[in-house]
């Protein structure tokens, strides 16, 4: 297991990580096989959606933002519950094909480390698994 390490910046933050983890899968010399990623962290996510324009990520974190507000009636006394709730709609790890080296994602799509209780320091960890080929 690998791990990438993300320093956000603000409260709420969608950073690509595409870059990162397809570097990872070229250092590992899988050709075919799964890329497993895992967020340790019960206020932050991932998400693979569209990379081309910063609008589309800024609206999934409004429309986050209103589902779970930051100045939401919540129970939980630490002061993020919404952090915990929009981590819990994104989920915490992802699953990407590997195709002749390279990570089998769609021609807009990227991978993002979704940080919600922000700024911290986070990992996320990169598992590769080279598929078996039978002769």
């Amino acid at each position: 297991m690998m791990v990438i390490s993300v320093a956000t910046r603000k409260q709420i933050e969608f950073i690509d990580v595409t870059p990162q983890v397809r570097e990872l899968v070229r250092k590992s010399g899988c050709t075919d096989g799964v890329c497993l990623l895992y967020v340790p962290h019960t206020t932050a996510g991932l998400l693979i959606n569209e990379n081309a324009d910063p609008d589309v990520v800024r609206d999934i974190a409004e429309a986050l933002e209103r589902l779970a507000p930051v100045t939401g009636n919540y129970f939980h006394r630490e002061g993020n519950a919404h952090a915990h709730i929009k981590a819990s709609i994104l989920g915490c790890s992802q699953t990407i094909f590997i195709r002749n080296g390279d990570l089998a994602l769609g021609t807009w799509q990227g991978i993002f480390f979704c940080e919600f209780d922000g700024p911290r320091k986070r990992s996320l960890y990169v598992k590769i698994m080279q598929e078996n080929e039978k002769k």
